[in-house]
């Protein structure tokens, strides 16, 4: 059990690393076009049209996950999958899309062979993943997404979207172990990937104050465990880490200084989350 705990912690790590960078990408991206207007209902296939602007209500999610089910079109199925994804960024609609079992028939199309098809669905079940009730259907899909990262070319669309998904199920320390086989392979991404899936100072940016609560909190969050897995999985104390290594970063001075300051965060949750770290430098 306990070598399972330590090979979750280090699983963790790495694919935490390797989603650093997507973060701070979506950060620098910008709020969502706004002036949404209401329109009048319309069909599934008019739902997946670029131009609509909308977030899509529990009718018009079945209408597209029936969609998405019932035609071979890729062409379909690639702008069904990205509208499922965009409305998964929203946290009613995770939760509706579940209790469509919405998850399964997003999740069955990584199984395609198009790799565009695939890795629109993976995206799908990242902002799903964000869930925590949904990563119990999403986790069977884990060893799955593992072995595709491995397989697709190096920093390729499909390994990348695979990657900001294990981040997502890494959060907690409730799947890390179905990574724990896949440490080796994943340590070898971190070492020869580029800057999209590699980590430098950069990700401890992350670790701002002025950074949104919601990714600062999920920083925290995935820090706070994995100080608890090593905790649980290195009793003895914690090992040495190689300088420049994502733990060397997380356990470093510069992190330590950003935490002390987000002891005084305005937000509460934020601060308590530092103040639970703080004892761990």
């Amino acid at each position: 059990m306990g070598g399972a705990r330590d090979a979750g912690w280090v699983a963790a790590g790495l694919v935490l690393g390797a989603g650093a960078c997507y973060c701070i990408y979506r950060l620098t991206r910008g709020p969502r076009r706004g002036g949404r207007k209401l329109r009048p209902s319309r069909s599934a296939e008019d739902l997946t049209d670029s131009s609509y602007d909308e977030v899509l209500n529990a009718e018009q999610l079945g209408k597209l996950l029936y969609l998405l089910e019932s035609t071979d079109d890729p062409i379909i199925v690639e702008k069904a999958l990205v509208t499922l994804g965009n409305n998964a960024a929203f946290s009613t609609n995770q939760a509706i899309i579940r209790e469509l079992g919405g998850i399964p028939i997003i999740g069955n199309k990584i199984n395609s062979l198009n790799h565009s098809i695939k890795e629109k669905a993976l995206n799908a079940l990242n902002n799903l993943s964000v869930n925590v009730e949904n990563q119990v259907k999403v986790k069977v899909y884990v060893r799955q997404v593992c072995e595709d990262v491995f397989a697709d070319p190096l920093n390729s669309a499909v390994q990348l979207a695979g990657l900001r998904l294990l981040t997502n199920m890494t959060v907690t320390n409730d799947y890390q172990h179905l990574l724990s086989s896949y440490i080796t392979g994943l340590l070898h991404l971190s070492l020869i990937g580029n800057g999209s899936t590699k980590v430098d100072s950069t990700f401890l940016s992350l670790f701002d104050g002025q950074i949104a609560n919601e990714i600062l909190l999920r920083a925290l969050t995935l820090f706070q465990n994995i100080n608890n897995c090593l905790r649980e999985g290195c009793p003895a104390g914690q090992p040495p880490f190689d300088k420049g290594s994502l733990f060397s970063l997380l356990y470093g001075e510069d992190c330590a200084q950003k935490v002390r300051a987000l002891v005084c965060h305005h937000d509460v949750a934020v601060k308590e989350k530092a103040l639970a770290i703080m004892p761990k430098f």
